[in-house]
């Protein structure tokens, strides 16, 4: 996909993970920027309402709110994620993220 990345921006200068993806109706939208051997970082935008059911991952995965606000459980505890915010989602951990508005976050992966 970093294909795709590079008919947006110059991957050498800056540019802004908000314009990487766009809101679709109902849906979950992703845009993978980088797939290394160590990790992956990926840019979605949810729709209100929308989400990511209970799983598990084998990687601890870090989630950066670009804009509007999340829940995310982690272990059954829900965890309100707005605007600017981060949280962990530990490997082997079950977790689940739901939109409370539509938002946008930054998922890093690390192997």
């Amino acid at each position: 996909m970093t294909e795709n990345l590079a008919k947006i921006a110059d991957l050498t200068g800056a540019f802004r993970l908000l314009e990487l993806v766009d809101y679709q109706g109902r849906s979950v939208v992703s845009r993978e920027i980088i797939r290394k051997p160590f990790g992956t970082m990926t840019v979605f935008a949810f729709d209100a309402g929308e989400g990511l059911s209970e799983h598990t991952a084998p990687f601890d995965a870090l989630v950066y709110l670009l804009e509007g606000k999340a829940e995310i459980t982690i272990g059954g505890k829900p965890h309100a994620v707005g605007e600017g915010e981060m949280i962990l989602m530990p490997a082997h951990k079950p977790h689940a993220l739901k939109a409370v508005t539509r938002f946008k976050m930054l998922l890093v992966m690390i192997k």
